[in-house]
């Protein structure tokens, strides 16, 4: 079946998966967001406790999505793995560190031997939720922003700025798509806290939080979007790289699948939004969830399809990367392609897991009753 398809398509086809698995991603950091919001909803410790346990159910599944959007990447697009991960690796470093403690967090917060105190582990919580989502958008950003690297015959990498990837702060367009994940964060993270605990005081806090979010989510979102249907952008034919004006902006003209993808996404965040603000719904989770997986992936697909190079070099215009170069070989792919048959059953089985965790909503008896179970 997959033998039969081209290179390309099957470089499409990955393409899409790993934006796919790059849209769940960015909406199960609904956990980093949640994290930083623990002391602004949690005003008493047996509400901090639900929280974190709440939250504790769920970050498995951002931390395994992010390893697998990770490998997915290595197999299928292997020389954007070596080249960002082996070129600007401090700022990998930096979001890789932000998610090992918040491993170590909910493994250690409540332990008896815990001599840091919980409030410590729940610092580097608040730690992993801003520094992890604004960095992981920002290094994203560089996708329709460039970086500074090159290669020479043999692929091996050269960064031509000693900052190592951390250098992406300095284009305020990258730190605007951080920002944009980082709010996008909070919001479903209070979102989640409604649609989990069972407690007015949190309800009325977390609808709050919804609110006072949302208004720099959209000032960051929109002032991206504008910006980058107005930029030039990178493209590419069978024997250049070049620069085309409002390159994205076509990319949603051409592509008008797309178009309507992140439509209906930007309308899902909002449909979540507002629903839980106009009429105390718990179940804006799952619409703003929605149209963040929709959004995300839209974002992505612009930024790798219709002849587009989707990791730019702004040092060496030729070395940027496109599905075509960066891509594993036909045979690879075609492999990977029958691996990934089995993706909707992982899914499943993750809904599955996700429905009997939160059959019921976490209220103070159950954590009185659960207490050595805490995280």
């Amino acid at each position: 079946m997959f033998e039969t398809l081209s290179h390309l398509a099957l470089q499409q086809y990955w393409w899409v998966i790993i934006s796919l698995l790059g849209a769940l991603f960015v909406f199960l950091t609904f956990v980093q967001g949640g994290q930083t919001l623990i002391y602004t909803i949690g005003k008493t410790e047996p509400e901090r406790t639900m929280l974190v346990n709440t939250l504790g159910r769920k970050w498995e599944f951002t931390f395994t999505t992010l390893v697998t959007f990770g490998g997915a990447f290595f197999a299928s697009f292997p020389l954007f793995y070596a080249t960002s991960f082996g070129g600007a690796y401090w700022v990998w470093i930096a979001i890789l560190f932000s998610f090992v403690i918040q491993a170590v967090s909910y493994e250690y917060r409540t332990k008896p031997a815990n001599f840091l105190g919980a409030k410590t582990f729940e610092a580097f919580l608040f730690l992993n939720g801003a520094l992890g989502t604004i960095l992981i958008g920002t290094a994203v950003g560089t996708f329709f922003n460039g970086a500074m690297f090159s290669l020479n015959d043999m692929n091996n990498v050269s960064w031509e700025t000693p900052f190592r990837g951390l250098e992406a702060v300095l284009t305020f367009h990258n730190v605007a798509l951080g920002l944009s994940v980082f709010f996008l964060a909070r919001i479903l993270g209070a979102l989640y806290f409604i649609s989990s605990v069972e407690s007015e005081a949190i309800f009325t806090r977390s609808k709050k939080q919804v609110l006072y979010n949302t208004i720099p989510f959209l000032v960051f979102f929109l002032y991206f979007v504008i910006w980058l249907v107005l930029k030039d952008g990178y493209a590419y034919n069978e024997t250049e790289v070049f620069m085309e004006k409002f390159k994205y902006l076509h990319n949603l003209i051409q592509m008008p699948l797309v178009a309507v993808i992140l439509l209906l996404g930007v309308v899902g965040v909002l449909g979540g939004i507002g629903v839980t603000i106009l009429k105390n719904s718990s179940r804006g989770i799952w619409f703003a969830g929605a149209g963040t997986v929709l959004a995300v992936l839209a974002l992505f697909l612009i930024a790798g399809l219709n002849g587009t190079a989707f990791y730019p070099s702004n040092y060496a215009l030729q070395d940027s990367l496109t599905i075509e170069t960066a891509s594993s070989s036909h045979f690879t792919l075609t492999a990977m392609s029958y691996v990934s048959l089995g993706v909707p059953f992982v899914v499943a089985y993750i809904w599955w897991v996700w429905k009997a965790m939160n059959s019921k909503k976490i209220d103070e008896a159950e954590m009185q009753e659960e207490d050595s179970h805490a995280y």
